[in-house]
């Protein structure tokens, strides 16, 4: 539901001891407020502000809450001073651009692709709006590593789908899988997986899996000069460009609708708009 109300309601049953023990996983504590944020619903101080005061003492600014706002706050400062320069590597990764494959393959448009964890995330993302963290950097890093893909097509992909896909995060945290915007890339195996998704994003898979191997193995054959194997179906295939962010045109607005600011994050750079736009 689009509304201050709704977010302050979620806001307000964030549980700050579960969400430490268990963001990580797929069936831990999750605020869903990400999306309240993107579109203005939220601020960052205010989701710092309102649990802290229900907690007995002080966070401390480890704390997973605080980092995660940290790291939200962080990549707006960047989308403000490099603007368009987000959009491109900020320093060498792994992979050379000319070994990027710049097209949108069609079994991920489809769904799939052969390897159930990345069709899994796929349906969900078409489906909900949503993916959990986890589950975005697994998505990822098939795309990128075990793919060969541009990491900004699968931001594309991202911002289309994702109801919080802001440009700052999105953007930062794509090149942090691809390792242009950190020491060394992200990459996972079956084991990780598993792991954060309670087995239940293996279960029943009859696949021929890329993850299920140690780091190691995985470390030499995804940056060596070769890319892992593609699973099942799938392949190079190329398929259309993909289509704009918005397809339709805005429905018509009944009143007394409580509307959304649409503001710089949850739009282009080059907005005639944003640009005319004087911040306070």
């Amino acid at each position: 539901p689009a509304s201050r109300a709704e977010a302050l309601r979620r806001l307000a049953r964030v549980d700050l001891t579960r969400y430490a023990q268990t963001r990580n996983h797929l069936d831990g504590e999750h605020s869903l407020l990400s999306p309240y944020v993107t579109h203005g619903w939220l601020t960052l101080p205010e989701m710092l502000a309102r649990p802290a005061s229900r907690a007995s003492e002080p966070l401390p600014l480890r704390h997973p809450w605080v980092l995660q706002l940290g790291w939200r706050s962080y990549f707006l400062h960047l989308w403000r001073h490099l603007g368009e320069r987000l959009l491109h590597d900020q320093h060498a990764g792994p992979r050379t651009a000319q070994a990027m494959r710049h097209t949108l393959p069609a079994d991920f448009l489809a769904a799939h692709t052969g390897v159930p964890v990345i069709d899994r995330a796929l349906h969900q993302l078409h489906q909900t709006g949503h993916l959990h963290n986890h589950a975005r950097l697994w998505f990822a890093a098939y795309w990128c590593h075990f793919r060969g893909l541009d990491w900004r097509e699968g931001a594309r992909l991202f911002r289309r789908f994702l109801l919080d896909g802001d440009t700052a995060s999105n953007s930062a945290s794509w090149q942090w899988v691809e390792g242009t915007f950190a020491s060394k890339p992200y990459f996972m195996n079956r084991e990780n997986i598993e792991g954060f998704s309670g087995g239940r994003w293996c279960q029943g898979c009859r696949a021929a899996c890329p993850f299920d191997r140690s780091y190691p193995d995985l470390q030499r054959v995804l940056f060596a000069g070769s890319l892992a194997p593609l699973a099942g179906r799938g392949g190079d295939a190329a398929g259309p460009e993909p289509a704009p962010w918005i397809d339709d045109p805005a429905p018509a607005v009944p009143r007394a609708t409580e509307i959304a600011w649409v503001h710089d994050g949850a739009m282009s750079w080059a907005s005639p708009a944003v640009a005319a736009t004087v911040c306070f």
